[in-house]
């Protein structure tokens, strides 16, 4: 089966055609501006260069059209024709509490979607477009949703739930959710087979660390703590989002500063962060080079990203009783040997020990952890989207 996966955002529509019965990648691409002047697919088959294509896509409708045509060309394209396609995977980023599974998508779940989209307004508009101009491109294909918060669903609920007086949780689901779901799983999974041990007996606390960035604790692969909460804001430090705060600090500001409540959502996603202690950029690279001249702030913000992962780790440690392993992913968890040291320097009193030499790896798997370590560390480069496409075939079959 070959399985077309898509991530929809406003003006912007990812994707990856994968082969599952070889679980090779065919072909990827993006398409930007959709619905603005200037839009460009660019076009990668596997192993080839990249074809950029300039056309107008006023709507994604459009966009998918443009990406039918890259895949099927005779010049570029990768399949004969789209009848080769099995299913169309979506990565969605919210479904609520309905949703602890990835599902085949009908009528009533996209209504689900729709109500969702209260929790994740940049996010799932922009999904169910895109899922909406592939059942128009594609009529007869089964959609497959795949949630970010799906992997979550299994904490318990002292986990989730906020000490705020319950009928906010009640009227309008006001919980922690959690994100990255999909890495995750992923990366926990693949951790697993690397030990060569059953994901059932392992405890694992998985690092997604990126611009975006979350822990999660996870017991016998089910999911029973994560740092990310209602929204994508909470948690540890990230590349412009400012992590955990003391709630009281919004009001002093917006009072002091004289600015609205959208604003101030503005300063803690877009302007805080790494980006807004180090007055840099919100690229760890472009951080750690300043860090390295002897930049104070550039070190600081780099500071509190790795003291903030270690205090998540101390306490997921703490809600697992007993940790196996350490699993580092995404852009800086994969590529970044120096931020991995930085993070697990000082824990060899609770076994985990990483070994220098084996840490020099970036962007593929390796076990970087000394031999006499109790808690493994391993770097698993994640891969979502060939989740994505593991959901939808075994939805399927």
């Amino acid at each position: 089966m070959k399985v077309l996966v898509i991530n929809a955002g406003s003006s912007s529509l990812k994707y990856q055609l994968i082969d599952m019965d070889t679980k090779e990648l065919m072909a990827k691409g993006l398409c930007e501006r959709i619905g603005i002047e200037g839009s460009l697919l660019k076009h990668t088959p596997a192993g080839k260069d990249a074809v950029k294509i300039e056309e107008p896509m006023p709507t994604h409708a459009d966009a998918i059209k443009l990406v039918i045509d890259a895949l099927v060309s005779k010049e570029h394209g990768v399949i004969a024709d789209m009848s080769e396609i099995g299913a169309v995977g979506h990565r969605v980023v919210h479904g609520g509490e309905a949703f602890s599974s990835s599902v085949i998508i009908t009528d009533e779940v996209k209504e689900v979607l729709k109500e969702c989209s209260v929790l994740a307004p940049l996010h799932n508009p922009a999904n169910l477009i895109g899922i909406e101009a592939c059942e128009q491109a594609m009529p007869g294909v089964p959609q497959i949703g795949v949630f970010d918060t799906a992997f979550h669903q299994t904490m318990p609920p002292e986990a989730y739930t906020y000490a705020l007086p319950y009928e906010y949780y009640e009227k309008y689901k006001v919980r922690r959710y959690g994100f990255h779901g999909t890495s995750h799983y992923y990366v926990s999974k693949r951790a697993a087979e690397m030990l060569g041990k059953p994901i059932e007996d392992l405890n694992i606390i998985t690092c997604h660390l990126g611009n975006g960035s979350s822990l999660a604790a996870v017991k016998g692969g089910k999911c029973i703590d994560t740092s990310m909460g209602f929204t994508p804001l909470a948690g540890v430090e990230m590349g412009t989002r400012c992590g955990d705060i003391d709630p009281a600090i919004i009001p002093f500001i917006m009072e002091k500063e004289g600015i609205t409540i959208d604003e101030m959502n503005t300063i803690m996603n877009k302007k805080s962060g790494v980006d807004g202690v180090s007055g840099i950029s919100s690229d760890f690279r472009d951080v750690e080079a300043e860090a390295d001249k002897g930049n104070a702030r550039a070190k600081l913000a780099l500071d509190i990203f790795a003291y903030t992962v270690k205090r998540y780790i101390g306490m997921y440690m703490a809600a697992l009783g007993r940790v196996d392993a350490i699993v580092f992913t995404a852009g800086v968890g994969e590529n970044s040997a120096e931020m991995r040291e930085r993070i697990v320097s000082n824990l060899d009193a609770y076994g985990i020990k990483l070994d220098s030499e084996k840490n020099k790896v970036r962007g593929k798997e390796a076990i970087v952890s000394t031999d006499d370590a109790g808690v493994k560390i391993l770097v698993v480069p994640t891969n979502e989207e060939l989740t994505i496409a593991q959901f939808a075939k075994e939805l399927l079959a």
